[in-house]
């Protein structure tokens, strides 16, 4: 019991130990005499001097004295809580302190392991090292001395095979490649053995090359396929065909570009006739007036020259294509035009012939654009270039039919295209000119200059247009037909008959080429369509004025009185009614005033005839129209009918070119004296008069009950003839008969009538006729 109260108070102890262990720490943290011993850096030295010099040792003495007193009640107090934890950590270290020296014993063990592995595989590795480096240096050794008793070898062969000239370069080139197999990848220089060797080697080499490019230039010269095929081999066997066949590709190239360039120099041209003059400072190189036949004459001698240069050049690289095409190496059997041309190029043929026209092309350009001189000559003389350019193709092509290009030569279809000088022009567009369409012909011996100069002609009647649109006018006084031709419509017409000459002139010129292109031919075509249709816009205004004023007289024929009887005389009062006269002046004036001002007759027939052709259609629907009609109104219809063909006569070359609408015209006439029966019969039913039209006219024998469309709708006959030309179905036009026919059967039924008109059964019969006819 005792003890067990005596743990207990110790245990009480202990924690009041710790909670006052807590607060003096707590005050020896606050006091600021020990905060200096909680610094990392404090320094016993300093703080001693610091102490003495502010005289009170003893004083801080006593209080170190006193915290150090507390500090040790506070460890006593710290060790007396936690022994149990303290004693349990001194155990933990003895055992941990015995497996490290079980650990430390093993590790020695392993260690001697280790050291006893070493001593076993040390001394062989070094000796296979040593083995391995004595091996490698034994091969390099021997391969050395193989290279060197094969180079010796092949050096004494190669002396053999130079001493037999032409005859045995293929061998020696054969060697020297060789010798350049066996000379890659090593260092052969300090060898005593095969210095002299090697000196030979590299000037055999040098020997060899330009032996081989002397034969491949006199093969090529003179045509010689063995001996270009013996320099191939060569070049093949060196391992330089390739870049061989570049270097000279590209010097033909040059060749060409300084004989083009001296071709074209304006110095050099105009040399001899300026020999005798003394020069002096500033003086230009320019051909003086009286020299210009001299000078022209030297530059096409120079240009023949170069034509022939040309074809000379071109024929030599054909050559070597061809003996690249058939020549194979003997051991490899690879055709040589295969490492020459790979990953799909073209032939050296076609390479080398677009380096030339590109260096043709840029050559003229410049030396037009720089010399006024020059590009006088050539606009000048162009045949005879084109006939140079010519020459030369039907020359190649005995080479190659794909090397022709697109040579320009130095832009002489430019030259000759007039769109620059319509531009300066535009103010006397309109004034008569003589066309010179030397251009088509001179360009109709090549399909592709000709159709170069067409795509130029093509722009020139575009601008013709535009700049003729821009005069055309567009306000209200160009539509009027009411006075005489106002100043605006003078200038449409005008432009319109300029237009149709520039139109006709065009075309006979290009119907008179013999031999003209398709592709060219279309592109003027399509440009002329385009003035085509200008002159239609221009013409358009007048044409809807004069069919509406037609259209506003038609109308009239309503106003007039055509339910009177027939004389005693059986003929009408007056030949005509007096809309229809009104008509008749109203065309021939415009005709006279206005369309024979128009050089172009057949293209105001193709647009007036359209006009007759509304003229008659109006007249009918008009016609049919009329209520009441009587036997007087009838003979007098008749003759407006008869007056209808003359009054629209000035509109067409033939009243019968009209096609349809004249055939109608012609078989109404004789209904206006049928009995309806007559009429539902009549053939012309369907194919020449729509039944829409037929079934009006019944509507005028009917009684006033049997109310027309347009009298049902209460529309008058403008506002009827509008709905008719919105609807132009027939269908929607047979819809509104039925309409009123029908209304007119309710109005009967209505009324309780017993009968129906002796006109309706008949109408009923030919709208069901007509509709079956339509489905």
């Amino acid at each position: 019991m005792e003890g067990g109260d005596g743990g207990v108070a110790v245990a009480g102890l202990g924690a009041l130990g710790s909670g006052g262990a807590a607060a003096t720490v707590r005050e020896l943290l606050q006091d600021e005499c020990y905060s200096d011993f909680l610094n990392e850096d404090f320094d016993v030295k300093t703080y001693t001097s610091q102490s003495i010099h502010q005289a009170v040792i003893a004083e801080q003495l006593a209080k170190l004295a006193q915290g150090i007193s507390q500090l040790d009640k506070e460890l006593h107090l710290q060790v007396v809580a936690r022994h149990e934890d303290l004693l349990a950590q001194a155990t933990g270290i003895e055992s941990l302190e015995g497996v490290l020296e079980m650990m430390q014993m093993r590790i020695g063990a392993l260690q001697g392991a280790v050291d006893r592995m070493k001593a076993k595989i040390v001394e062989p590795y070094n000796k296979i090292v040593a083995r391995t480096a004595q091996l490698a240096r034994l091969q390099v050794a021997c391969d050395l001395l193989r290279r060197i008793i094969r180079i010796s070898y092949l050096s004494k062969r190669l002396q053999g095979q130079l001493q037999g000239g032409s005859k045995e370069i293929t061998k020696a080139a054969r060697s020297l490649s060789e010798l350049d197999y066996l000379s890659q990848g090593i260092d052969l220089s300090g060898i005593e053995v095969i210095e002299n060797d090697l000196l030979f080697i590299a000037r055999a080499r040098l020997e060899v090359e330009n032996q081989a490019k002397r034969l491949l230039e006199q093969g090529v010269e003179t045509q010689n396929p063995t001996q270009v095929g013996t320099a191939l081999q060569v070049f093949h066997n060196l391992g330089t065909l390739k870049d061989t066949i570049t270097s000279v590709m590209d010097g033909y190239c040059a060749s060409l570009e300084e004989n083009i360039n001296n071709t074209l120099d304006i110095k050099v041209l105009t040399q001899p006739s300026q020999s005798s003059v003394r020069g002096g400072p500033g003086r230009s190189t320019l051909p003086t007036p009286g020299n210009t036949a001299a000078f022209r004459a030297s530059l096409w001698t120079n240009m023949e020259k170069l034509m022939d240069h040309i074809c000379a050049v071109c024929g030599q690289v054909q050559h070597l294509q061809k003996v690249l095409t058939k020549k194979r190496d003997p051991v490899s059997h690879i055709c040589f035009i295969e490492e020459i041309v790979k990953d799909g190029q073209p032939d050296i043929l076609y390479t080398f012939w677009n380096s030339v026209t590109q260096a043709l092309s840029s050559q003229f350009h410049m030396a037009t654009n720089s010399s006024m001189f020059l590009k006088q000559a050539f606009e000048g003389e162009y045949p005879k270039l084109l006939r140079l350019y010519n020459d030369l193709w039907k020359r190649l092509q005995q080479y190659s039919q794909n090397i022709q290009g697109n040579f320009n030569a130095g832009g002489a279809t430019d030259l000759y295209v007039d769109v620059q000088n319509m531009e300066d022009d535009k103010q006397d567009i309109f004034i008569p000119k003589k066309p010179d369409y030397d251009e088509l012909n001179v360009a109709a011996v090549d399909a592709n200059l000709t159709l170069a100069v067409s795509k130029n002609v093509a722009k020139t009647i575009q601008l013709y247009g535009v700049k003729s649109e821009q005069l055309l006018s567009t306000q209200g006084d160009a539509s009027q037909v009411i006075g005489p031709l106002t100043e605006g419509q003078k200038r449409n017409v005008a432009v319109v008959n300029s237009l149709y000459k520039l139109h006709q002139s065009v075309t006979k010129v290009v119907s008179s080429q013999s031999s003209f292109p398709p592709a060219a031919e279309q592109t003027i075509i399509s440009a002329l369509k385009a003035i085509h249709a200008l002159m239609g816009s221009a013409v358009q205004p007048l044409l809807t004025s004069v069919g509406d004023a037609i259209e506003a007289i038609i109308i009239t024929m309503h106003q007039e009185d055509f339910s009177g009887s027939l004389s005693s005389s059986g003929k009408p009062d007056i030949p005509c009614s007096l809309y229809m006269k009104e008509l008749q002046g109203f065309i021939a004036r415009v005709t006279n005033d206005y369309f024979k001002q128009f050089e172009c007759s057949d293209f105001v027939f193709d647009h007036t005839e359209a006009i007759a052709q509304r003229a008659i259609e109006l007249f009918i629907r008009n016609a049919s129209l009329i209520r009441p009609l009587g036997e007087g109104g009838k003979m007098r219809l008749a003759a407006d009918f008869a007056q209808m063909e003359l009054a629209v006569g000035p509109f067409c070359r033939r009243v019968s070119d009209l096609g349809k609408s004249y055939r109608m015209l012609r078989s109404f006439r004789p209904l206006l004296f049928q009995t309806s029966e007559h009429v539902a019969n009549s053939p012309a039913l369907g194919e020449i008069i729509p039944f829409s039209v037929i079934l009006q006219f019944l509507f005028t024998r009917a009684p006033a009950e049997l109310k027309s469309p347009f009298q049902r709708a209460e529309w008058s006959h403008a506002r009827f003839s509008q709905w008719l030309d919105d609807h132009p179905s027939e269908k929607d036009r047979l819809l509104l008969i039925r309409g009123a026919l029908e209304a007119y059967v309710q109005s009967v039924r209505s009324r309780e009538g017993k009968e129906f008109a002796p006109v309706y059964p008949i109408m009923l019969q030919l709208l069901q006729k007509a509709m079956s006819a339509l489905q």
